[in-house]
């Protein structure tokens, strides 16, 4: 079978070379082409368009796209919308925000194109040696196609979720709850980091990575991160957030779920780009006049 693959990040270019190792044709394309050569070289084919690709591609087209949700996905959804024929399969293996996913559906089916929602984790190395895969879909649509999501995933790591927007709307769950137990695992790192004990991090996780209740692949990663930087001197702590967490914590708030914990995650994440810290200055001086406590000045 051949597969259409757009977007060749970290993600789409081990995804590449794992369904090429499952026996799928894969047809790349990418706007860097330094990555494309690369990939070339390693047996993908690599196209210069996306009309180049759909020539490639026998129908019914199945094409997986793996670009940032926003406005580059809608960009490169509405360009496919006019180029892809009736009964062509759109799958959308990103991050997206699942009301987006069930918009996306509803605007290729104008066109009779059908779109599978993938919601896809693991990591890099999931990507390249079996994913955890996420799929909501129309069921006969996604089932002409299970194949393809069987071979790439590990092991019992494939599922169906249900209807257009599931399984995007479970990998924003799943990413909301990783929010949360990283925080956690962080919180509880500080206060080893605090203490009268001089500890060994490397082998605190070690040993929790074997046999422990929070044993998990986040534990196994401070494992590996200590591993290299004991004591993480390398590293600034600046947390990201790529958006799930926020839209979790927004479908809560539309369907009064209360999620303290995650809600609690997100800000954390929010606070430490905050390198001014304003708010604990103005704590601090209100402590201050009321008070006479201590205020540390620049």
């Amino acid at each position: 079978m051949k597969i259409g693959l757009v977007g060749l990040g970290k993600m789409g270019y081990q995804l590449a070379l794992n369904m090429k190792d499952q026996n799928y044709e894969v047809v790349a394309y990418d706007t860097s082409k330094e990555v494309m050569d690369d990939l070339h070289k390693q047996g993908i084919i690599i196209v210069q368009s996306y009309q180049e690709m759909i020539k490639k591609l026998p129908q019914p087209r199945v094409i997986w796209l793996m670009v940032p949700a926003g406005n580059i996905l809608e960009k490169v959804l509405l360009e496919f919308k006019e180029l892809l024929d009736k009964n062509d399969v759109l799958i959308d293996g990103g991050n997206s925000n699942y009301l987006d996913s069930i918009r996306h559906y509803n605007l290729l089916k104008e066109n009779a194109i059908d779109f599978i929602d993938c919601g896809t984790s693991g990591g890099v190395d999931g990507a390249r040696n079996g994913a955890c895969l996420m799929v909501g879909g129309e069921q006969a649509v996604v089932q002409n196609i299970e194949h393809l999501f069987s071979s790439i995933a590990t092991k019992n790591g494939y599922g169906y979720m249900g209807k257009p927007g599931s399984g995007h709307f479970v990998k924003m769950v799943h990413n909301g709850i990783e929010y949360g137990m990283m925080q956690a695992i962080g919180e509880g790192f500080d206060l080893m980091h605090n203490n009268q004990f001089d500890l060994n991090y490397e082998t605190i996780t070690r040993v929790w990575s074997n046999g422990s209740i929070i044993e998990s692949a986040l534990i196994d990663n401070v494992h590996s991160a200590i591993s290299k930087d004991a004591k993480l001197d390398k590293i600034i702590g600046r947390i990201d957030d790529s958006g799930e967490g926020q839209w979790m914590i927004e479908d809560a708030l539309r369907n009064k779920v209360s999620m303290p914990a995650i809600t609690s995650a997100l800000f954390a994440r929010y606070k430490s780009k905050d390198d001014e810290k304003f708010s604990e200055k103005v704590v601090a001086a209100m402590r201050n006049e009321f008070g006479g406590h201590k205020v540390y000045k620049k």
